[in-house]
């Protein structure tokens, strides 16, 4: 039977991998996450957790290369899925060194702790991201892997280098890491500090009664190609799955493709309440924004055979009602 450690198991994605191994493998499951980890996006998963037949949780931190080692010895892992990072782009102006140091340090102290343990043959996932793109040319749409890097943020500048890491460690010491760049994904239980999903919760806080009917918005004329967090983690399992190729890297998103605005009057046209006003709000707006972000993924899905599932309409469905369900049970939410 085989083990798998998920750093960052507590949030969107690491949460829904959970889910999809649980259901479609017999794996254990062992998810690195700090003490103080909000673990709402495991609350489903507790019988299993409370448990430990299927999944056990190990406290540490990516910062922390003594817990990273003892969660290595703890996992025994035949697959690795790094997922923990500084994950907010608007976060990383204001805080760039907590940035780099989560999400460079973080991951190098990940590949050393196996690269000095008897698992470093594991099959490890490395997750980049898209953002490492940032500013492309229109005549280099839509991007492909061999796209120059050119990020336009402290998060993107950090997951340029988790990204020549992981090159670097399958390249130097013979350990078969994986890495990719997955576009803009999302669905259930994602953050809200992120566009779609503010959207998506300050609109169901409007039906609600809890915010007037006005929406605050960042940059609406970015592009962005969407694609659902249940396919995403679909890719990744298949990416470990099907023939992993150590050094490989990859890039992975969905298939539709459109303006931040364009979704965000999607969503507002699936709203019970008329008459929603649209306002810019100044500190929604980057210094520098990412905003032709369309993927080729070609040479993942020639590699894997994988194909989204999810349409881009029933993503947000999906995410509108994973907002209205929780205001339905009196939760308490901030208004960002």
């Amino acid at each position: 039977m085989n083990n798998v450690l998920i750093t960052g198991i507590t949030g969107m994605v690491g949460s829904h991998l959970a889910d999809l191994i649980l259901k479609e493998t017999n794996w254990n499951i062992y998810g690195f996450c700090r003490w103080n980890d909000s673990l709402e996006n495991l609350e489903h998963l507790s019988d299993e957790i409370n448990s430990q037949k299927r999944i056990k949780l190990l406290y540490g931190d990516i910062n922390d290369y003594s817990s990273i080692i003892s969660a290595i010895e703890n996992s025994k892992p035949n697959y690795i899925f790094h997922l923990a990072a500084q994950s907010y782009p608007q976060t990383s102006f204001i805080a760039p060194i907590e940035t780099l140091q989560t999400n460079v340090i973080g991951t190098a102290n990940l590949l050393e702790a196996l690269r000095n343990s008897q698992y470093k043959k594991s099959i490890i996932h490395i997750c980049s991201s898209s953002e490492v793109f940032g500013r492309v040319p229109k005549e280099n749409l839509p991007i492909n892997e061999e796209c120059a890097f050119h990020p336009a943020s402290p998060y993107a500048i950090s997951k340029a280098g988790t990204d020549l890491l992981g090159r670097y460690y399958a390249e130097a010491y013979d350990m078969c890491i994986l890495t990719t760049r997955m576009f803009t994904h999302t669905g259930p239980r994602r953050g809200d500090v992120f566009s779609e999903s503010s959207f998506a919760k300050q609109i169901a806080m409007i039906e609600f009664g809890l915010q007037e009917p006005e929406i605050y918005v960042g940059n609406l004329e970015s592009l962005r190609t969407y694609a659902d967090v249940r396919d995403a983690v679909k890719a990744y399992y298949m990416l470990v799955t099907k023939n992993p190729l150590a050094g490989a890297y990859y890039n992975i998103g969905g298939s539709y493709t459109c303006k931040v605005g364009d979704m965000l009057n999607y969503l507002i046209s699936q709203s019970t309440v008329s008459g929603i006003n649209i306002v810019i709000d100044k500190h929604r707006l980057r210094p520098i924004d990412a905003d032709l972000q369309i993927p080729n993924v070609s040479k993942f899905k020639q590699h894997t055979g994988w194909e989204p599932e999810y349409t881009f309409e029933q993503t947000m469905i999906d995410l509108l009602n994973y907002w209205r369900d929780k205001l339905k049970t009196g939760k308490k939410v901030l208004n960002r």
